[in-house]
């Protein structure tokens, strides 16, 4: 374990990651949980909802029927948060004048995509095997490579992957009318994550400009590289594989980690054990450990509280458009952020002190760790079916 002194004393941690700091206070949880226990819940969803927007066959909100679809499906989202085409606007810059300076504004285009995981309406990610969530993986790499910039240092790299998955015509998207900066591909499950139809899905947004989480990762890992010669998440991975102390998972492949700086009581970060810079990078057999990892930690969250784990989870990797100096040093990785901290229905809430300070959380990220290797095994439902 850390310092033995930390289980005991309020500490701040560093986020390498982003440059920033959270409060840590161990001693408010003596235990690893006091919290209240309900009976295990079982998610009573039909396989077919025929009023859900997501189903093979359903019409949308749009009026636009989907298709009956057997693995994944991909469209543009009938209310994407960012358009190709709106109204240009070009903001007026006036030396001297500190209202231009103070009220800084700048356009953004882009395109929100939807993609189901899967026809049935009832089966979850930890429901999933693997080998079935692949094809979502697969489905996110094709649309990513399609996206990427024609000069993108992976070009080569996306040619290999592109031959090496089968199509799917139903997660197929048209390639944008201009090329884009950034690609985010994320899941918010769950109502209280804002989740709007529990349908199992993901939304990838892709924006003309770099987003503040993505960026201040590049420019983390770049200053890094730059004062170190190393990998910023290569040298953390070697940390934790040395210390063993937050591992709550690993294949060949991928790490599963509670890490040294998590906020929420039970996140997790995926991170890729050697240097891949985006999705294109992965082999065959690397895309189905990543599947493996996913499956491990949504059936672990599962099993946590036996009930479906909210989340919101999403990956990190190189930009669509980008210099060789921003591919290089990417590395690909992918965060779980959930909510919950001591049952199925008690969460833990960013505020006060966390909105007007710094974050701040009781149960060491140590401490979770153990909970969640605890969780392994057979999916809790499996036994209440």
């Amino acid at each position: 374990m850390p310092d033995e002194v930390l289980d005991d004393i309020s500490h701040r941690r560093y986020n390498p990651l982003t440059g920033s700091w959270l409060l840590v206070s161990p001693h408010r949880t003596k235990r690893p949980w006091q919290g209240q226990q309900e009976a295990p819940s079982k998610v009573q969803l039909p396989e077919y909802d025929p009023k859900c927007y997501l189903c093979p066959g359903n019409t949308r909100a749009q009026g636009d029927a989907n298709p009956q679809y057997k693995h994944t499906f991909a469209f543009v989202n009938d209310y994407s948060a960012v358009k190709e085409e709106q109204q240009e606007y070009e903001p007026e810059v006036i030396t001297g004048d500190i209202a231009s300076l103070l009220l800084q504004a700048q356009p953004v285009t882009g395109r929100c995509y939807v993609l189901t995981f899967a026809p049935k309406h009832h089966v979850t990610l930890p429901d999933m095997a693997a080998e079935e969530i692949l094809p979502i993986i697969q489905t996110w790499t094709r649309i990513y490579a399609s996206h990427m910039s024609p000069s993108h240092p992976l070009k080569a790299e996306a040619a290999r992957a592109l031959q090496a998955i089968p199509p799917n015509p139903d997660g197929e998207v048209a390639p944008p009318k201009h090329q884009l900066r950034y690609m985010q591909i994320f899941e918010n499950k769950g109502a209280a994550m804002g989740c709007s139809n529990p349908h199992p899905h993901c939304q990838i947004w892709t924006t003309s400009e770099l987003p503040e989480e993505p960026g201040k990762e590049l420019s983390q890992m770049t200053k890094y590289h730059a004062d170190h010669g190393r990998h910023l998440l290569a040298d953390y991975v070697k940390v934790e594989m040395e210390k063993g102390e937050r591992i709550v998972w690993q294949n060949d492949a991928f790490l599963v980690v509670c890490p040294w700086w998590a906020v929420w009581p039970f996140e997790v970060l995926v991170i890729a054990k050697r240097h891949v810079r985006a999705l294109v990078d992965l082999s065959d057999v690397e895309r189905l450990q990543f599947a493996e990892a996913v499956q491990e930690v949504t059936r672990r969250y599962d099993n946590l509280f036996e009930t479906s784990f909210p989340y919101s989870s999403g990956i990190h990797q190189a930009p669509l458009d980008c210099t060789a100096e921003e591919a290089e040093n990417s590395w690909f990785h992918m965060h779980f952020y959930p909510p919950l901290l001591r049952s199925a229905t008690v969460r833990k809430f960013l505020v006060g002190f966390e909105l007007l300070a710094e974050p701040q959380r009781d149960i060491t990220a140590e401490q979770a760790t153990v909970r969640l290797r605890d969780c392994g095994g057979e999916l809790y439902r499996k036994s209440l079916e």
